[in-house]
């Protein structure tokens, strides 16, 4: 029995150029609200992962409970205001 070819054609997808912030590419409500969400929780994620400090401890600083740290470590800022980010 012989053994198929493989197929060597190579599929292109389409590609479209961003706008610069995927939340207006991907045609979510209020975008620049969010990007600048995304961008401050990613601020605030450096900040507290290089500290060394504990969800808890960095908790007690910022004043929230730990699973709004928590929340803030995993990059879920969705439910946060550009306010209280800030």
């Amino acid at each position: 029995m012989k053994a198929k070819a493989k197929n060597t054609r190579r599929r292109v997808a389409p590609v479209t150029e961003g706008s610069g912030n995927v939340f207006v590419d991907l045609g979510l409500p209020n975008p620049e609200q969010e990007l600048i969400k995304a961008q401050l929780a990613l601020q605030i994620y450096t900040i507290l992962k290089s500290s060394g400090m504990t969800q808890v401890e960095s908790a007690k600083i910022l004043g929230v409970q730990q699973p709004q740290v928590s929340l803030l470590m995993r990059n879920r800022a969705g439910n946060f205001s550009v306010g209280r980010l800030m």
